[in-house]
C-alpha cells in the first residue's frame, strides 16, 4: 500500500516509521535489523506503538486458547506502560524504552513480567511510577494508544501483525508493509541486502505477499 510520503526528518535523513508491540519477539528482531540498517544507511527510525491485543479484539474468541490467554493476561501491561511513557515524556522515550523492554523480555528471557517492565523503566531512565499504568483498567491513554495503532494498521490492512514499517518509496510515495519476519536479526551486509530487497519488493505496485513456513523459533543469540 502507498500514500504520500513524509518529508525528511530534521536531521535530513529518510524517515522510517516503525510500529511495534513490545510483547512480540518477531517484531523485536525486525527492529534490531532496522537499527543495524540505520548504522549503514541514511535513514532515521521513528518509533510508534501498535497493540496485538487491540488488533485481535474483534476475533479474540476465535483464537487458539494459548494465544488468547497471552493476549488477555500479558499483552496489555507493556503497551499501556509504553503509551503512558510516550504521553507523559514525549516520543523520544519510545526507542530507549522499547530497547530496554525487548532486551529484558526477549534477550534475557525475563518475559513480560511486572518486574521486567519496572526494570526496563529504570534502564531507560524513566520514572518508576509509570509501572502503575500496567494495572490501570480504565486506561488514561487508551484513545492515544488506539489512534497510534490505527495509524499503522491503516497503512497495511487488518490481516497482518507487528511490526508495520513505512518509508518513502522511489516514486515519492510512501511504502508500507508488515514484517519482514526473520531470525536471527541480520547484521552487516546481510542486513543491507534484506533491506534493499524488501524495499524493492514493496515498491512494485500491486505486490502483496511473499511467504514461506517458519521452521525455526526466534533466535536472539546475536543480540
Amino acid at each position: 500500500m502507498s500514500q504520500t510520503a513524509p518529508e525528511a526528518t530534521p536531521s535530513g535523513r529518510t524517515p522510517v516509521d516503525f510500529w511495534f508491540d513490545p510483547l512480540c519477539p518477531w517484531a523485536w528482531m525486525t527492529s534490531r535489523w532496522v537499527l543495524e540498517v540505520q548504522k549503514q544507511r541514511d535513514i532515521e527510525v521513528r518509533w510508534h506503538i501498535m497493540s496485538l491485543a487491540v488488533l485481535n479484539e474483534p476475533r479474540i474468541d476465535e483464537l487458539p486458547e494459548e494465544y488468547r490467554e497471552l493476549l488477555t493476561t500479558q499483552a496489555w501491561a507493556p503497551v499501556k506502560v509504553v503509551t503512558a511513557a510516550w504521553q507523559k515524556h514525549g516520543e523520544d522515550v519510545l526507542g530507549p524504552l522499547y530497547t530496554a523492554l525487548g532486551t529484558r523480555f526477549h534477550n534475557q528471557g525475563e518475559g513480560p513480567t511486572r518486574e521486567a517492565i519496572a526494570g526496563a523503566l529504570a534502564d531507560a531512565g524513566l520514572p518508576a511510577d509509570l509501572i502503575d499504568y500496567a494495572d490501570q483498567e480504565d486506561f488514561e491513554f487508551d484513545a492515544e494508544l488506539r489512534a497510534s495503532h490505527k495509524e499503522g494498521i491503516d497503512k497495511v490492512g487488518q490481516e497482518v501483525g507487528t511490526p508495520v514499517i513505512a518509508l518513502p518509496g522511489p516514486d515519492g510515495r510512501q511504502l508500507a508493509f508488515f514484517g519482514p519476519v526473520v531470525t536471527p536479526a541480520p547484521k552487516g551486509e546481510e542486513a543491507l541486502r534484506l533491506w534493499d530487497g524488501t524495499v524493492a519488493v514493496a515498491s512494485v505496485p500491486g505486490f502483496y505477499e511473499i511467504k514461506r513456513t517458519r521452521t525455526e523459533g526466534p533466535d536472539f543469540s546475536n543480540l
